[in-house]
């Protein structure tokens, strides 16, 4: 099993918990993004960097990943791909895609679209918070004690 992030949009303490995550574990684990960003050095840890386009990270993991492994990003569509080639999907707010959330969540993030695309403001998501954090941390240790 290995663990890609969806690094440019995911945040700096999601990415923290990620990093303690594979040293403990001892997991490869992979950010893909379409900008340079730090990484610790640390084995088992690399960083991937795409050219700047719609997409092109969001490719590069489905390319990549495999079935059994995680995926952590926020992109709807994304997780609708990983989960559809058997792999697990998990946001930043610990939210555990499956077969049966996934289209349900592409088709409200498809309406929301539509609906800011008519002009009406929908808002954005709220700040990650620290009940967020403490959900993505439970849920993975969870996902890599299953896997293990």
């Amino acid at each position: 099993m290995k663990i890609w992030v969806d690094a440019d949009a995911c945040p700096a303490v999601i990415k923290d918990i990620l990093f303690r995550a594979a040293r403990r574990t001892g997991l490869n684990l992979t950010l893909v993004a379409n900008h340079a960003m730090r990484i610790p050095r640390q084995p088992g840890v690399d960083f991937i960097l795409v050219p700047a386009g719609a997409d092109v990270a969001d490719n590069e993991i489905v390319q990549r990943m495999r079935p059994g492994d995680i995926v952590v990003t926020a992109d709807i569509p994304l997780a609708a791909q990983v989960v559809e080639k058997g792999a697990l999907a998990l946001n930043p707010r610990g939210e555990l895609y499956s077969r049966e959330n996934v289209r349900e969540r592409l088709n409200v993030r498809d309406f929301m679209e539509s609906l800011r695309n008519s002009g009406i403001e929908t808002g954005g998501p709220a700040a990650l918070s620290r009940v967020d954090r403490n959900r993505f941390a439970n849920q993975l240790d969870r996902l890599l004690t299953q896997q293990a």
